[in-house]
């Protein structure tokens, strides 16, 4: 919090009214009140002497400067390990307080100094000593995963509208975002997160309301396919970036807390959602936050507001982000013998928050995974040659901008200072063309979505489809025609942001059971009809058996495991078996 610092203090004689003017050093240094008066043997109005310590404070005429302290912590790349991280108690004054919020990077320029610590009704007190920096410069570090730099010189901005103008600038975005993770499934999970890193226009309707323009992503699916990895890569490019996880994170830690200080007095403190005010909160784990810590940021992610109303403090702070958060299923992996709506536990309200919900499965095809393997030995050989041939690579980027060195795609910090250009250069708006083109196609949607549910006979969907994917759809056009600095959005955007809507957030709530019955090759699908019938002989009507010991005898009768799981969910799909205890037994029922 920013108080005021007293630099020069105007005490006054309570005999004689004789004022004096002491000088304060700035930082946390203090001054003395003189005990005697300057007058000294000079008799007082009332014709007595002065006596011991006779002045007051007057705190109308002394002079004060703005003062801020800070806690500079070191950056966690460079702390050792096992140790934790180090701390500096810093002040500002002047026209440096309110320079900086908490996260930044920054590099000081100080004096060092020491200032009274202890309590001075504790013995040996006057002999602590604390150390502090008075500030006199802050610079700070754009090029890291700080706030990032606004100013712009005139030929970085020649270089960025060339930029722009490349008809093939979305595509060199999505090459250049973790260029170390490959495989067929991330290529649109890119695309949606060179969207998100852009963003939409933010705009204010007449009445006052706000209507974001910040894209929230949801990356939900199996493990090791690289959620956590994209998390990382855009807390880094992101103009503001803050990595969190679900688990350790409270309701008050995401969006704000109040705290009582030393004086006993009242303040707020800022959570991940505020200290990411104009970037992207990141938010791993997403699955394992307690359901009422998830409840509170449902403001923050539609609202971008949030409101706090603790022990007589009522506010509203901004909280203008996006939201990138990875989740696992119910069941850790996502279970093919189960419909979305069990595999996802997550309610439908922070669902539709989402603008674009990505199921990441991990499909075991022998073509793919000998892909997979051929591009991460290439990544592992391609970091060892780098750090091994230039110490200047390597660090926490060190592989990336050695790949985005060979590959020729845009490096790491050329598109953080790119999207942060784009982001305070340019508001895209829609046509009433269109606009019109939208809003027919979300109609469609919306047919097609209630047809399936009538055909499958569902109550409801694991992802709803409401108005606010067509706001999602909006904002999607936005942040394609914010990357060529285009004024107003094309037709070209609004087909690139449906096919984005489509197999994202539309596959995911059309997402159902019917994809078990798709077999991989003719071969596995013999295996599931021979293992079908085996079970058919083998199971007698109305007889509960234990799962683990039909799977036994099946695999001692040469039919592989998988097929009879899989057999054993189709049934249960037709109806001719029926599971009790959470599958560990079945019953054939027809």
């Amino acid at each position: 919090r920013i108080r005021s610092k007293a630099v020069g203090i105007c005490c006054q004689c309570t005999k004689c009214h004789t004022r004096k003017f002491i000088p304060c050093d700035s930082g946390f240094a203090g001054a003395s009140l003189p005990t005697s008066c300057d007058q000294g043997g000079n008799i007082a109005l009332d014709g007595e002497n002065c006596g011991l310590n006779p002045y007051v404070i007057m705190p109308d005429h002394c002079v004060y400067i703005d003062q801020q302290s800070f806690k500079l912590q070191e950056a966690p790349e460079v702390v050792p390990t096992g140790e934790m991280p180090r701390n500096l108690l810093l002040s500002v004054d002047r026209n440096l307080v309110d320079r900086v919020s908490p996260g930044t990077r920054v590099s000081v320029i100080g004096i060092a100094s020491l200032f009274n610590s202890g309590a001075k009704t504790k013995v040996g007190a006057a002999a602590v000593r604390t150390m502090y920096l008075k500030v006199v410069g802050i610079q700070i570090e754009s090029e890291g995963a700080g706030r990032a730099n606004t100013l712009f010189s005139p030929e970085e901005e020649q270089r960025f509208h060339n930029m722009a103008r490349d008809p093939s600038i979305y595509s060199r975005l999505v090459d250049s975002i973790a260029p170390s993770i490959s495989g067929d499934y991330t290529h649109d999970i890119k695309k949606a997160l060179a969207c998100q890193l852009l963003g939409g226009s933010r705009k204010v309707l007449p009445d006052g309301m706000r209507l974001r323009g910040d894209i929230n992503v949801l990356l939900l699916g199996d493990p090791s396919t690289a959620k956590s990895q994209f998390l990382k890569f855009i807390e880094k490019v992101a103009p503001v970036g803050v990595y969190t996880s679900g688990k350790g994170s409270s309701a008050a830690g995401l969006t704000a807390s109040v705290i009582r200080d030393s004086k006993r007095e009242y303040y707020l403190e800022g959570g991940a959602m505020v200290l990411a005010d104009g970037g992207i909160c990141c938010i791993d784990e997403f699955d394992k936050m307690r359901e009422q810590d998830r409840v509170a940021i449902h403001e923050a992610m539609e609202q971008q507001t949030i409101s706090v109303a603790k022990a007589g403090i009522t506010t509203v702070l901004n909280s203008r982000t996006s939201v990138l958060a990875a989740a696992n299923p119910v069941f850790g992996r996502y279970d093919d013998l189960k419909s979305a709506s069990e595999n996802i536990d997550l309610m439908s309200t922070i669902l539709s928050r989402f603008d674009l919900i990505f199921i990441v499965r991990d499909i075991r095809d022998e073509e793919r995974d000998r892909q997979i393997a051929r591009h991460v030995m290439a990544v592992n050989i391609n970091a060892s040659v780098a750090s091994a041939a230039s110490m200047d690579l390597t660090g926490p980027t060190g592989a990336s901008q050695a790949d985005d060195a060979e590959d020729g795609d845009i490096d790491l910090i050329t598109m953080k200072k790119f999207v942060t250009f784009c982001r305070s250069r340019c508001s895209p708006r829609l046509s009433s063309d269109t606009a019109q083109l939208l809003s027919s196609e979300y109609v469609k949607i919306r047919q097609a979505m209630r047809g399936r549910r009538e055909e499958s006979g569902e109550d409801s969907q694991a992802v709803p489809i409401t108005v606010r994917q067509l706001e999602a759809l909006v904002r999607i056009s936005e942040s394609l025609a914010k990357m060529e600095l285009k004024a107003d959005v094309e037709s070209k955007h609004v087909e690139e942001a449906i096919r984005l809507f489509k197999v994202s957030t539309g596959s995911a709530a059309s997402y159902n059971t019917s994809s078990m019955m798709e077999f991989a090759n003719e071969e596995t699908q013999r295996q599931v009809e021979r293992a079908e019938s085996f079970l058919k002989n083998r199971l007698s009507l109305h007889a509960k058996v234990n799962t683990n010991r039909i799977v036994e005898e099946a695999t001692h009768q040469r039919y592989p495991a998988p097929a009879v799981r899989k057999a054993m969910g189709i049934m249960v799909m037709k109806g001719e078996l029926k599971e009790f205890n959470h599958g560990r037994l079945i019953e054939r029922v027809r």
